[in-house]
């Protein structure tokens, strides 16, 4: 599930990054018809929370270690 919406949010970055908000479709945050602004720092916030997701994912998969019976 993680591991889908950090994609998603990475893929909506560079649309963020790509189109001019009047071009982005209307239940995307940050449209504005008309508008030939790009939203650069919604993009930022995307991109860097799909790499959180992505990479708590990884963690996610690792390894289990066993429970230790040494306690100090």
């Amino acid at each position: 599930m993680n591991t889908v919406v950090g994609v998603e949010l990475i893929v909506l970055a560079v649309v963020y990054w790509a189109e001019p908000a009047g071009s982005l479709p209307s239940w995307i945050p940050g449209h504005a018809a008309g508008s030939g602004h790009h939203h650069v720092k919604h993009g930022i916030a995307a991109f860097l929370v799909g790499l959180a997701l992505l990479i708590f994912a990884w963690f996610q998969t690792g390894k289990r270690q066993p429970a230790s019976d040494d306690a100090a």
